[in-house]
């Protein structure tokens, strides 16, 4: 039913600095409305918020999360936008409706004796495996998102200073150090990288960048393939626990704030955007002394 308006919204994401991930989502959610409004017969003129209201209702039906379902409603409200703008519509409906409220999760997090334990499984007989202990080092090291890493370039890795500098979400360039492990590791990885890749082996993008971490074909790597690699060396643990590159994201801040990093500091090395976002970070540190108090203290326990 509004098809062609779906069309011409995805056209002016895609002029907007959004990861392709982001675009996929919003493509995705406004394509289940469509199809929800076509099995109605509803036309965009007659959207109000009750009818909103009733397709996010079947989302909750069909058991997606509330994350999900919020995703979904700020789809929509951003297409609704998009509408009045384009006066298709003269208000946005979507505006009326409350989203989800959302259950604060606490970040999952690796000790620091699991993430020594999870790189040092990773051998170093050949690129391939000096390359993904790299990538493990780097990711704890610098708690760069996944999208950061794959998007690195040649030029982004300073090995002499030990920076790297990030594109992160909105376009908004950071710098980021890492430590001395990491730096041998990818220093490795880099001399074996141009050793067995090089020239015109390293396959450029669109724009003449030579992508940092590559397959063994010289292409750059995806956010796939390095959440495949984490999953291949978290079997090693052994306990069983789901560990995504996120995890180690959130292990850098965890540790770095229990050994005495303020918070100001902390965001910016992730790239938030808010202060409040790195504050969830306080609520796993303080899990983790209230933990250490109850195996110390004498008086914790009966």
């Amino acid at each position: 039913m509004i098809g062609r308006a779906i069309e011409a919204f995805l056209v002016e994401l895609g002029q907007r600095s959004l990861s392709a991930h982001t675009r996929s989502s919003y493509k995705r959610d406004l394509n289940r409305f469509d199809t929800f409004l076509d099995e109605r017969g509803v036309a965009l003129a007659q959207i109000d918020h009750i009818l909103i209201r009733d397709f996010l209702n079947t989302l909750y039906l069909a058991n997606l999360e509330k994350s999900s379902v919020a995703r979904t409603l700020s789809a929509l409200r951003t297409f609704f936008k998009f509408l009045v703008r384009r006066q298709y519509l003269e208000r946005n409906p979507a505006q009326l409706v409350s989203s989800p409220r959302l259950s604060k999760r606490l970040p999952s997090n690796l000790s620091k004796a699991e993430v020594k334990q999870m790189i040092e499984v990773v051998g170093e007989a050949d690129m391939k495996h000096l390359r993904d202990r790299a990538i493990l080092e780097l990711l704890y090291a610098s708690g760069l998102r996944v999208s950061e890493l794959v998007g690195l370039n040649d030029l982004d890795v300073d090995l002499d200073e030990r920076l790297v500098r990030v594109l992160g979400k909105g376009s908004k360039e950071r710098i980021v150090p890492f430590g001395s492990y990491a730096a041998d590791a990818i220093r490795a990885y880099d001399s074996e990288r141009l050793r067995r890749l090089p020239g015109g082996k390293i396959i450029r993008d669109k724009v003449g960048n030579r992508p940092f971490f590559v397959n063994l074909r010289g292409s750059r790597l995806t956010v796939r393939s390095v959440q495949r690699l984490i999953e291949r060396y978290r079997v090693h643990l052994g306990s069983g626990r789901r560990v995504t590159p996120h995890t180690l994201r959130h292990s850098f801040a965890t540790h770095l704030l229990e050994s005495g990093a303020d918070l100001r500091s902390i965001q910016e090395l992730l790239g938030h955007s808010s202060l409040s976002t790195t504050q969830r970070y306080t609520n796993v540190s303080l899990e983790h002394l209230k933990a250490e108090y109850s195996k110390a203290h004498p008086k914790a326990k009966r």
